[in-house]
């Protein structure tokens, strides 16, 4: 099997990359990501098993027909992420990410190869009742965020390309990304706030957000969703929810105390912070035969433990 992977050595293709050659035997791996974040240690020390090439390139510049049509799969993670610094510039990550998914996913149509497409659970917005199922995908959408506008549109447009060019495309609203990976970053919440603890900075928190209920996904469930999702050949078009557990920030942060006892608490007031709070529920992957083994805890455990030699002359651990 050959499988392209943009966006590559991101907090998620860095560790997916690594996972592919314990499952699938002689899998071809085509690496694409533009290096723009510099994670080169994304690409230290990966597996000899593994039958790997690296293209240092945006997506738009390189010769993606070629690639795609020399490929079986195409796992599409190239984006700029941080949902928060979206609102300075919302016009930079709409030409980043919608043109960048557009020419991937009509690429996809033309040759008829299947794509995975990462979304986000921050497409519901505050007309949403308490709990969210994906067996009405369409209801209750009002993101809050540039960002989220982004994935929306970019949703629009795959099952579009779906109905109308018969792409093959596998949709998964990703709750926030937690657990350690050789290309991780610390702009979501569990893990800057990891981040935040172990150096003893305060915690900065969103005034309104400290009891307000949020969808996590653990970086091993998301994972075992693409693969899943490979395996079953679930590239219908469907639109999935995928979450490991919802927990308010109060819970996170008591989780991190478990490790770090003495963490100071900062409140920031924030206009664009979404005030509305809801739980994300798995109804079509969990009727799939899909299985969560994510733990928050354990996350925050592997997280911490990856950093906290950086003050071990501060006692802050049990």
């Amino acid at each position: 099997m050959k499988i392209i992977v943009t966006g590559a050595l991101g907090h998620i293709g860095s560790q997916l990359i690594r996972y592919f050659p314990e499952i699938y035997h002689n899998v071809q791996i085509t690496l694409l990501d533009n290096l723009a974040t510099q994670r080169y240690s994304s690409l230290f020390n990966l597996p000899s098993t593994g039958n790997y090439k690296f293209i240092e390139n945006d997506v738009l510049k390189v010769n993606l027909p070629q690639l795609i049509e020399d490929t079986d799969l195409v796992i599409h993670l190239a984006a700029l992420t941080d949902a928060t610094s979206s609102f300075d510039s919302p016009e930079r990550i709409y030409q980043h990410n919608f043109t960048t998914t557009k020419f991937v996913a009509e690429t996809c149509a033309k040759y008829h190869k299947p794509l995975f497409f990462p979304s986000s659970t921050s497409v519901y917005g505050p007309k949403i009742t308490t709990i969210v199922d994906d067996t009405e995908p369409n209801k209750e959408l009002q993101p809050q965020s540039p960002y989220a506008a982004c994935k929306l549109k970019e949703e629009e447009l795959l099952l579009k390309l779906h109905n109308e060019q018969q792409l093959s495309v596998a949709i998964c609203r990703f709750g926030t990304i937690f657990g350690p990976s050789p290309g991780m970053r610390f702009h979501t919440a569990v893990n800057k706030f990891c981040w935040q603890a172990v150096l003893r900075q305060p915690v900065t928190v969103w005034e309104t957000a400290y009891h307000q209920r949020r969808p996590y996904l653990s970086l091993q469930d998301a994972i075992n969703i693409i693969c899943f999702i490979i395996e079953n050949n679930l590239f219908n078009g469907d639109i999935y929810n995928a979450v490991t557990s919802n927990h308010t920030v109060q819970e996170v942060i008591a989780n991190i105390q478990t490790i770090v006892p003495a963490i100071e608490i900062q409140f920031i007031k924030s206009d664009i912070m979404n005030k509305f709070s809801f739980t994300v529920i798995n109804k079509k992957l969990t009727v799939q035969g899909f299985e969560f083994v994510g733990k928050l805890q354990e996350g925050i455990n592997q997280t911490i433990k990856l950093i906290k030699n950086i003050n071990t002359l501060d006692p802050l651990f049990h």
